[in-house]
């Protein structure tokens, strides 16, 4: 697809495309047209192949996550305390990281992405704040309004989330059920938001698999069947 180079849209390469085209972490990719948002440290202008000029203004990598350590419980989600500031140079890969951007760089876009295997997907968040800590420390609900295939876009042919509640946004939780996300969806069977057993999301925690962090998990009439499924993710926002 074209891509507005304005923002991250929504678009997905094979992880041997990245390498291939892979620039330096100042630069912005160019992949079968389309413009790939990476980590700009410093605010800046790039000239584009179209002789147009775009303002950047600390496009930054937040959080790379994989393992437990960006749980929805975990207290980096409220704290100002970086993690790993190296692991934020290394490119999209598996090193996690947690930068001063999270609470120190306001923005009008948020761009979302899931590793998983060799595919990475990425979409766009149209969300104006003053930083990702403003939306999301303090614990309250703020919405988005995606819609549910957008969300199962990040996983893949293999998403599943079951019909029903699709509560999606930050500091995403329903009414009685463990199954949370700092990031993300909420779906369930019945015709409620009580008891949700699927999610596509980041920080995510809770029923059917608490150890599942950031990806897919989905039990009981998920649409595509139950799911399991574990992503790198990648949160960046202009």
């Amino acid at each position: 697809m074209d891509f507005d180079f304005r923002f991250c849209a929504s678009f997905r390469i094979h992880e041997r495309q990245m390498h291939m085209y892979k620039k330096p972490l100042t630069s912005i990719i160019l992949v079968s047209r389309v413009y790939l948002c990476t980590c700009l440290r410093f605010t800046g202008s790039l000239s584009l192949s179209l002789s147009l000029s775009l303002s950047l203004y600390l496009l930054c990598v937040c959080f790379f996550f994989l393992q437990g350590t960006f749980h929805y419980d975990s207290s980096l989600w409220s704290n100002s305390d970086t993690f790993n500031l190296a692991g934020g140079e290394t490119g999209f890969d598996t090193q996690e990281t947690k930068l001063p951007t999270y609470w120190n760089t306001s923005f009008s876009k948020i761009c979302l992405g899931m590793k998983i295997g060799q595919q990475i997907s990425f979409v766009a968040v149209e969300e104006t704040a003053i930083s990702l800590y403003s939306l999301i420390a303090d614990g309250q609900y703020h919405g988005t309004s995606l819609g549910r295939d957008t969300w199962k876009f990040l996983v893949g042919s293999q998403a599943s989330l079951q019909t029903n509640c699709n509560k999606e946004g930050f500091n995403v939780v329903c009414d009685s059920s463990p199954s949370k996300a700092r990031i993300g969806i909420l779906s369930n069977e019945q015709n409620d938001c009580a008891t949700c057993d699927s999610r596509v999301g980041f920080g995510t925690g809770g029923f059917p698999d608490d150890s599942n962090t950031c990806g897919n998990v989905a039990c009981c009439g998920g649409d595509n069947g139950n799911k399991y499924i574990k992503a790198m993710g990648y949160i960046l926002v202009q």
